[in-house]
């Protein structure tokens, strides 16, 4: 509060600037000099009484609408401020960051006699009212207490007003809480009361912003949560289900409500090492690991993985468990490894009419789900038939699985088909490994080389085939699969089953549609077609020009007997290629053999008339040795499947699909058992 003395000095120094425009600085506190000289500059003349711009009643609203979070934050305080010095005559006013009027609180009567000075709508920027303290702190964006005369109009020469800006977290000022009274009732310490005002209310505004980025944060993480094509489970430090979002519940095929409590262990079966962590109450995080859920004699493999929640001390307080389903993962790793077919039957070249017939009934196989054997000499295009059909049925976006029976070590080829568990055998890869009908599941299993297969395999094929499901080697769980069988052979698998080599019963079960791929040599118009087909795809690939052809060749190339099939020709243009560089194809191109009209894998004028003579035994031989190679081939199976299963008889019978009694037959027969 200003003493007599001094609100004199300041009137006459204030009365001397409006008669000569000379003001004497040092007489004055700078900030307010530095007003007067702005205002004296901008022509603001003094007014001796309010004649203030205020905003229309629709503007007022606007205006308010407009602030609303900003009076909504700062009334409470506000309030608090008028609390404190109610009956002082003291007004606590809220402007906007241009200085008009949006919120004013004060006795009744004050307000009354001064609703001029704080109606809502009401400007108070220095252009309108000269030095004032909204106006002042708006131009300065500092704080500032503007008392008695040093207001530069003489109706506020007995107010002294107190004001600090609102910032927003950039600095930019969003309003300006201001206490003003009359200059004998006013306190130096109202000023500092304004500031502290203002901080709080920036602080509040902070806060507001704060959690409104959070709400929006925790909004997106539960749009994420609950959307995941992911399971999502969160734990306690003691493994016990809290929470877990819609695609977990879809998986464990129960709610939250039923789940809620519940110890995780009970609900998924984890492997042995996990367990052990789980029941000695541990949270541990592991990644990638294998687990089952059993529900509704149907068994769910999931591939999970854990991390874990800390809390503000760094003690473990929880765990997010995240499931996806085995089905999902193999599509991904086969839809990116590589693992689906590429031909079509677009791909597929040739006019014979043997040949079109195949790819007649091959066009018709794709329309269905059963099974198909396609025989045919090497090299005749039995996997791009293959293909062909599985892109062209329903299956097309599933996966396309290629296993070579031939080339896989018969010790494997169980492994290499139903997968195995952990610890299965010695060298068993840590947490198991699914095979090809697993990853196969929705999709095509090509079996190449079917006629290959060891007996003793057989058994299991069957029997995955007819049940539609297979168990892991060294485990006992049941796990469904759905797989179109494909299979191939180069062989007469009918007569392999006279023989007693192949298993009838097998061969009916894939021999469901029967396709035989004519060899090239008994489609010779085909020869020239696929000559010019294979010249032109490869020289793309090559990078050199299409060249042209001696006809000579064409003739050599249709005398020859390709043995080898189109398998054969293909090779043989990719080689001409690579020695002409895209020049003229002439006879001296080509290979010896062709040349020549020979096919160096020639039969030695060995006739099928002659063929058992040559080999000099008989066909009763013959199926003699084949019946001793079956026993051998029964023996191995027998002491494998007794040692994977610890001598357990019903486990043995199971995988080999026959009765126990069958088993101790066959063991007695074979000295095993004694």
């Amino acid at each position: 509060m200003l003493d007599p003395e001094k609100i004199l000095e300041l009137k006459n120094i204030w009365q001397n600037f409006m008669q000569t425009g000379k003001l004497e600085t040092a007489k004055l506190r700078g900030e307010i000099a530095e007003s007067w000289i702005r205002c004296y500059k901008k022509g603001v003349l003094p007014q001796n009484e309010c004649n203030l711009p205020v905003l229309s009643k629709d503007k007022i609203e606007e205006l308010i609408m407009r602030k609303d979070v900003l009076i909504k934050i700062a009334r409470p305080l506000m309030v608090k401020i008028h609390e404190f010095v109610a009956g002082s005559g003291i007004i606590v006013v809220l402007t906007d960051e241009k200085g008009y009027v949006i919120e004013a609180l004060g006795d009744e009567e004050v307000l009354e006699e001064a609703k001029k000075l704080v109606a809502l709508g009401t400007f108070w920027s220095e252009e309108a009212a000269g030095t004032n303290s909204i106006g002042t702190a708006i131009k300065t964006g500092r704080p500032v207490q503007v008392s008695g005369p040093e207001h530069y109009s003489p109706f506020l020469h007995g107010w002294t007003c107190s004001a600090a800006p609102i910032k927003d977290e950039k600095g930019n000022i969003i309003g300006v809480i201001d206490i003003s009274g009359p200059s004998e009732k006013t306190h130096l310490h109202t000023l500092g009361m304004a500031v502290s005002a203002a901080e709080a209310i920036m602080l509040q505004i902070k806060i507001q912003q704060k959690n409104r980025e959070l709400t929006v944060i925790n909004q997106r993480m539960n749009n994420v949560f609950v959307n995941m094509s992911d399971g999502v489970i969160f734990l306690d430090s003691e493994g016990f289900i809290q929470q877990m979002n819609p695609a977990a519940e879809k998986i464990l095929r129960k709610g939250i409500s039923k789940l809620k409590g519940i110890f995780i262990g009970k609900v998924i079966r984890f492997p042995r090492h996990v367990e052990d962590i789980l029941l000695s109450e541990r949270c541990e995080e592991y990644s990638d690991i294998e687990v089952s859920i059993k529900k509704q004699g149907e068994t769910i493999n999931c591939i999970a993985s854990q991390i874990l929640i800390f809390d503000e001390k760094g003690k473990a307080s929880g765990a997010i468990m995240i499931l996806s389903p085995l089905k999902k993962v193999r599509n991904l790793v086969n839809r990116f490894s590589g693992a689906h077919a590429a031909f079509t039957f677009d791909d597929i070249i040739g006019k014979d009419p043997k040949f079109l017939e195949a790819v007649k009934i091959a066009r018709m196989a794709a329309t269905t789900n059963s099974n198909v054997l396609l025989q045919g000499e090497s090299g005749t295009g039995k996997e791009l038939f293959a293909q062909a059909i599985h892109n062209s049925s329903s299956r097309a976006g599933e996966p396309f699985i290629a296993v070579n029976c031939g080339a896989i070590p018969r010790e494997l080829l169980g492994s290499e088909l139903f997968g195995y568990v952990e610890g299965a055998f010695t060298g068993a890869k840590k947490g198991g490994r699914p095979g090809k009908f697993e990853l196969a599941s929705g999709g095509t299993l090509f079996l190449d080389e079917i006629g290959e297969m060891p007996l003793g395999k057989q058994v299991s094929l069957l029997r995955a085939i007819q049940e539609k499901e297979i168990t892991r080697i060294g485990d006992d769980r049941i796990i469904p699969v759905d797989v179109r069988i494909i299979s191939a052979t180069n062989k007469d698998l009918y007569k392999e089953v006279r023989k007693g080599i192949f298993r009838q019963d097998l061969y009916y079960r894939l021999n469901v549609i029967s396709i035989t791929l004519p060899p090239l040599r008994e489609r010779p118009g085909d020869i020239p077609l696929l000559f010019y087909y294979f010249l032109k795809d490869i020289s793309i690939k090559l990078g050199c020009r299409v060249p042209d052809v001696d006809q000579e060749v064409l003739t050599c190339l249709s005398r020859y007997s390709w043995l080898g099939n189109v398998r054969e020709l293909h090779n043989v243009v990719e080689r001409i290629l690579n020695l002409t560089g895209g020049q003229k194809i002439t006879p001296r191109h080509l290979p010896a053999e062709i040349k020549e009209g020979k096919s160096s894998y020639e039969e030695k004028n060995i006739g099928k008339a002659n063929w058992e003579e040559v080999l000099d035994f008989s066909v009763e031989q013959e199926r003699d040795r084949y019946r001793r190679y079956i026993e051998k081939e029964e023996y191995s199976l027998l002491i494998s499947l007794l040692a994977r299963h610890g001598g357990n008889i019903s486990r043995v019978a199971k995988e080999m699909g026959v009765s126990r009694n069958t088993i101790y037959r066959k063991l007695k027969k074979y000295n095993i058992l004694k």
